[in-house]
């Protein structure tokens, strides 16, 4: 499934992604915690820049990469930048509030640079994006551009796609395969308790009806 409208607003409620799952909203308001390798703060500024092999947990969050830089603003509100190493991806993971009885459900993302907004509680996968739904181990709902936004708030999904370099635009070039988004959005599963949709009645078979006769009587 592929779209060229630049950008694309997909829904939660269109695409499965939010199915009967909210982002798990607790996560907000849990500390930060991070291991590096190396680590330079200024507490004037409120700042941190963590570098070699990062990975930071908040919650059910996880996030890697190879530098992450923090701050944290008048409120006490946290954001991270994720940078990875050249020519890798920085690696995101959130689990989803499901129902009870339901299978337990994750958000994965990678990109070369991820942001992490505390206020807006949204993450923001820069170049290379792309987001995975799984339930369980399996995969349900794939997204790739070259930006995507996960608003944990609203469920919602922005996806742009990488626009085609201007000498191509100007030769008259067709836009590469790398400036197309690409969803690919299993069917939502009905809600527990839901009836399969009655199958049609099957017509009767015509009645043969016995002849005495070779070819019907025909002459």
């Amino acid at each position: 499934m592929t779209h060229r409208l630049l950008p694309l607003l997909v829904l939660a409620a269109l695409s499965g992604l939010a199915g009967m799952a909210h982002a798990e909203k607790a996560d907000r308001a849990k500390p930060m915690n991070i291991e590096a390798d190396a680590l330079r703060h200024d507490e004037l500024k409120q700042t941190s820049v963590f570098s070699g092999r990062v990975v930071m947990t908040k919650g059910t969050i996880v996030l890697r990469g190879a530098r992450l830089d923090v701050r944290q603003d008048a409120d006490g509100y946290q954001y991270g930048v994720v940078t990875a190493e050249a020519g890798k991806r920085a690696f995101f993971r959130q689990k989803r509030d499901t129902v009870a009885g339901a299978p337990d459900e994750f958000i994965e993302g990678e990109s070369e640079v991820i942001e992490y907004d505390g206020k807006a509680d949204n993450v923001r996968f820069i170049t290379r994006a792309e987001l995975r739904r799984y339930r369980g181990s399996v995969l349900n709902d794939e997204i790739t551009g070259a930006v995507i936004v996960y608003n944990n708030l609203t469920d919602v999904f922005t996806v742009d796609g990488q626009k085609a370099p201007a000498s191509s635009a100007a030769a008259g070039d067709a836009p590469t395969s790398g400036g197309r988004v690409r969803a690919v959005l299993a069917p939502k599963d009905p809600p527990p308790g839901t009836a399969a949709p009655a199958k049609a009645p099957e017509s009767p078979a015509p009645a043969l009806r016995p002849s005495n006769t070779l070819g019907g009587g025909a002459k």
